[in-house]
């Protein structure tokens, strides 16, 4: 991988892949009836595969491109997806054949021009570019105050710079291309303290804050989030901001 790869998952990849929540089931639809032909989509930065599950679901074919091995390693097969280790700036992808290029929770690791530049040369006329985010996370009540103290609080001074774009939809990345608007969508999970804590643990800022010696800060904000969670059986609905920025390639 290039030297610009800024690596911050692999360490985490089965738990990115057991406990990233799931994008919702309209979205693949709603992509695929944006593009040309429900063909080939093309899953930059894909991950352990969250999305591009998601979106076999709607198109015939999905190349899913990520530049951590680890990650590659921890997503599910499936009889539609084709995994590839490889950066999105230089997926080694045949040209001129993808309906949709999606990025989903992706785009700010990226060389942004040179990802312009490797989806135009993937990209069939008028195909799809889709930059998919998901923002912070929340819930109802005292679990939602604990939630946002260790989000904000303890881990504020520790989120990589690159995680502002993720707070405001990407709407603030530079996006050469003529844009289209997307209807809101939501993204919810029902889920139990062990999960919604199995979630905490992929968060990029956490590296960072056990650096710096946090950890017995970190476990106390964790152990005030069981305490308002009251029994750790029980299920909360999670919310998370799902933004779309949408552009004709």
């Amino acid at each position: 991988m290039g030297s610009g790869f800024k690596d911050h998952f692999s360490a985490c990849a089965d738990g990115y892949a057991r406990f990233r929540p799931q994008y919702p089931p309209d979205l693949a639809p709603f992509l695929a009836s944006r593009c040309p032909a429900p063909g080939l989509a093309i899953d930059c930065g894909c991950g352990s595969g969250q999305l591009s599950g998601c979106l076999a679901a709607a198109f015939a074919s999905v190349w899913a491109v990520d530049a951590s091995a680890a990650q590659i390693q921890a997503a599910p097969a499936h009889e539609r997806v084709r995994y590839h280790h490889a950066p999105a700036e230089d997926t080694g992808l045949p040209p001129g054949e993808a309906d949709l290029i999606a990025v989903a929770q992706a785009a700010h690791w990226f060389d942004l021009p040179r990802f312009h530049d490797e989806a135009r040369r993937l990209a069939r006329p008028g195909a799809l570019l889709a930059l998919i985010s998901y923002g912070v996370t929340e819930t109802d009540g005292a679990p939602g105050a604990a939630l946002a103290h260790l989000y904000h609080t303890v881990l504020g001074p520790y989120w990589p710079p690159e995680r502002h774009h993720v707070e405001t939809g990407y709407r603030l990345l530079p996006f050469p291309f003529p844009e289209e608007e997307a209807p809101p969508l939501a993204m919810t999970a029902s889920w139990s303290l062990d999960e919604l804590v199995g979630y905490i643990g992929t968060w990029s800022a956490l590296k960072g804050a056990r650096a710096a010696g946090e950890d017995a800060r970190l476990a106390r904000a964790v152990d005030d989030l069981a305490a308002a969670w009251g029994p750790p059986e029980s299920v909360r609905v999670i919310r998370w901001p799902l933004a779309l920025r949408l552009g004709r390639l």
